[in-house]
């Protein structure tokens, strides 16, 4: 348990109530999803930012692809991390919020990521992907569930921007490539209730 060990006493405690409540609630598979999700945050934590998208990216497309008609009963919701390491899966929206509060907890800023729905052109359906930028000259990297492997944006052809945010900003893409702020990401209701929920969980995180 080398990821909780090194927490305070007071967040070692909470991290064990957690991952109690989750076995109770989800079983035994359920709270070993989320003790690995400790030791991914823990072990690459200073890792090399590359090194990081790749650690996350493999970790969370590991879990099934659900729909949330089929999971939640409803027809669009957002889960938590932890909600979705329990449920052992979720859809689009999921693992790219997985992996966003993911990276933000192992240190890459917030400023570098967003959180972007296209248009899947092959599938003709929205989808969301997460996005990542190094600086701002250099070519964004895509982090998806539907192409695992992590490429550069130009190479993505069959996803076409609409717009994308992260916790400070939003945006619409007029374009492939240039984006237009648009105001705050206060304005997505679903994106409020999933940073309400993860507040909620108390989930103490490895620092």
């Amino acid at each position: 348990m080398a990821c909780i060990t090194r927490l305070p006493a007071d967040e070692i405690s909470s991290s064990m109530q957690i991952l109690r409540k989750v076995e109770q609630e989800h079983g035994n598979y359920a709270r070993q999803r989320v003790f690995f999700w400790y030791q991914l945050i823990d072990n690459y934590r200073n890792a090399p930012p590359r090194e990081k998208l790749e650690r996350v990216n493999n970790f969370f497309n590991q879990l099934s692809f659900v729909n949330d008609i089929d999971l939640w009963g409803k027809e669009d919701y957002w889960a938590t991390p932890i909600q979705m390491l329990s449920s052992n899966g979720g859809d689009c929206e999921d693992y790219s919020i997985a992996k966003y509060f993911t990276l933000r907890e192992m240190g890459i800023p917030e400023e570098h990521m967003r959180l972007t729905y296209v248009k899947a052109l092959q599938l003709d359906q929205a989808h969301m992907v997460l996005i990542y930028t190094q600086t701002p000259d250099s070519e964004s990297l895509v982090l998806d569930n539907l192409d695992t492997e992590i490429r550069q944006s130009s190479d993505r052809t069959d996803l076409l921007p609409v717009y994308s945010f992260n916790g400070d900003g939003l945006w619409l893409s007029e374009k492939r490539g240039a984006d237009k702020r648009v105001g705050r990401s206060k304005r997505l209701s679903r994106w409020q209730e999933v940073i309400a929920r993860i507040d909620d969980e108390q989930i103490p995180l490895p620092r």
